[in-house]
């Protein structure tokens, strides 16, 4: 099965083609990304409007790199399938839009795909992964812990009750005067830091429940910042670190958390997966892999250009549909918002 994958929900615009191995996995055969970078950083972060007509200039030309760079026609695909939503709208529409049209006009199956299901399913492309697994979903936008059941079933454990994780680097990046996006700029700058010299919370650690919270330790940082009108090279170094530790000690402790409500409630996860673009941080990817040791979880790190928004993922989670029968309507809307667990609000409120 081949089909074409439209990634349009945030600041990378991307088109790829991907293609079912006999074995189960995937293979990717393309995967175009335009990054807009450029166009946000004087602003410090993602303007909707500029990224929806980036969208636009760039998607139509980066379609048909894709489909040049996997050596594949329009007919050859056996679908078409592209993020609408969760995202920033304007983005969406354009992306879904395309993949409509070409839908339509090749009179192919089209899949709307959530991208945070797109994220979650990536390791059963790379490593033919086996459900039941926990997701660690973390990116500038979004903050869960999931069990992936089965296609189109998730069971949200955790989430952030306020900032993303990934936003919350980029904030503390931005704070400390690094360019945007700051996420991997505060992690280089960590590297030659003292993750020790600055005492910052841990949010939420030692709580029965899988829930994040990282407003508080962005407050902190800002606080510690404030006593020190001058920051130098080793305050900023010595910070980025003290931040970068925090986290790490908070994601650790919430899986645990996420890991323990899982098995409460009868399910066996023998995977973990870490997925989104924070996932790529090496600290947090050394922390998970202790963890997973330690716990006899297997853990799954898709390559770091899989963990961010990317069109390989959509056409994954497109094929995993189409050989379901979990086709969509040409008439599907796009959503800014789009749970992937729509009962969890419910099941989670009031809880400790």
């Amino acid at each position: 099965m081949l089909v074409l994958g439209i990634e349009t929900t945030c600041d990378e615009t991307s088109a790829s083609v991907v293609r079912r191995l006999a074995h189960g996995g995937g293979e990717i055969l393309s995967n175009e990304v335009m990054s807009q970078i450029a166009r946000h950083a004087a602003y410090g972060g993602v303007v909707p409007e500029i990224a929806a007509r980036a969208h636009i200039d760039y998607l139509d030309p980066l379609m048909r790199r894709a489909l040049k760079a996997a050596g594949v026609t329009p007919r050859q695909l056996d679908g078409v399938a592209a993020a609408a939503g969760p995202g920033l709208i304007g983005g969406v529409m354009v992306g879904l839009a395309a993949g409509k049209a070409l839908a339509w006009a090749l009179d192919k199956p089209f899949v709307a795909v959530n991208h945070l299901e797109a994220h979650a399913l990536t390791a059963r492309m790379t490593d033919n992964l086996p459900f039941p697994y926990i997701v660690l979903l973390v990116s500038g936008g979004h903050t869960q812990l999931l069990e992936a059941r089965e296609v189109g079933q998730y069971r949200r454990l955790g989430s952030t009750i306020d900032d993303a994780m990934g936003e919350a680097f980029d904030k503390v990046g931005k704070m400390l005067g690094l360019p945007f996006p700051g996420g991997p700029h505060v992690e280089k700058a960590a590297l030659d830091g003292d993750s020790t010299r600055f005492s910052l919370p841990r949010p939420m650690v030692g709580r029965l429940n899988a829930d994040f919270s990282l407003s508080g330790l962005k407050t902190a940082v800002r606080n510690e910042i404030a006593r020190r009108p001058e920051m130098s090279a080793t305050d900023v170094a010595d910070m980025a670190a003290s931040f970068q530790a925090a986290v790490v000690d908070v994601v650790v402790d919430r899986v645990r958390a996420a890991l323990r409500i899982a098995r409460q409630n009868g399910s066996a996860p023998a995977a973990m997966v870490a997925a989104g673009g924070v996932s790529a941080n090496n600290a947090v990817r050394r922390a998970l892999q202790r963890l997973c040791t330690e716990t006899g979880l297997r853990l799954v790190l898709p390559p770091p250009e899989l963990c961010a928004d990317n069109g390989a993922m959509i056409a994954w989670a497109g094929i995993e549909r189409i050989e379901r029968g979990m086709v969509d309507d040409l008439d599907v809307k796009a959503r800014a918002r789009w749970p992937l667990d729509a009962q969890a609000s419910a099941r989670h409120h009031g809880k400790a």
